[in-house]
């Protein structure tokens, strides 16, 4: 994944090479409950080392460099990137039946670090009401591109019932050479400030899809 935001970044013209990629390995535990509803997600970020890296020197933890964190230090991290503003739906679309699932904001934030990178979890309520858990599916992306989720970390599903998992891949290759056609049709003038240019985010994202019994 980190390839292709890298052809991308130098694909696009020069206002959009200024910002830089954030990549998160992402991992999801699904937990539902003995009548095979949804009720909680809890999500796992591993980030970059580099942008690991920038947040621990900016907040001034692991000083020694080591990339172990104390107690303390894992305790005053967590949560850095649970404060959400209004509106932000976490990067992360869940659907059932093709429908969106209203998720809560992050909670039981953790955060700790695996060599050298900033590993952490939050956990969200659902807030539908009950929502079986047999025709459900899931997308990890920031829609403008700027950060790069992937889906390397579990995938799980945790609860008194028996149910499955499916992953469909996107298609990287295609999804490229549309988004480059595009990008040459564009007048060497295009100001990106102006104008628009599409939301990729979720055209390269992995779709996880679980079914379980609805008792």
């Amino acid at each position: 994944m980190r390839w292709l935001a890298i052809t991308l970044t130098f694909c696009l013209p020069v206002p959009a090479m200024a910002h830089p990629h954030v990549f998160i390995d992402t991992g999801l535990e699904f937990i539902v409950d003995e009548t095979g509803a949804l009720t909680h997600v809890r999500v796992t970020w591993a980030y970059d080392e580099f942008y690991s890296l920038l947040v621990l020197e900016d907040l001034k933890l692991d000083q020694d460099a080591d990339g172990v964190l104390s107690k303390d230090e894992e305790k005053f991290l967590a949560g850095f990137d649970a404060q959400w503003v209004e509106g932000y739906n976490g990067d992360l679309v869940v659907r059932s039946a093709g429908q969106p699932v209203l998720l809560s904001g992050p909670q039981q934030a953790t955060a700790t670090t695996e060599d050298g990178r900033i590993v952490t979890t939050h956990l969200r309520t659902v807030e539908s009401g009950r929502i079986p858990a047999n025709s459900l599916s899931a997308k990890a992306f920031d829609e403008t591109y700027y950060t790069a989720y992937e889906v390397t970390r579990p995938v799980v599903i945790s609860g008194p019932v028996s149910c499955a998992i499916e992953r469909i891949e996107p298609d990287i290759d295609g999804q490229l050479a549309q988004m480059q056609a595009f990008l040459k049709t564009l007048d060497a003038d295009y100001d990106l400030e102006e104008n628009e240019i599409p939301l990729i985010g979720e055209n390269f994202a992995t779709e996880i899809f679980v079914s379980c019994p609805d008792t």
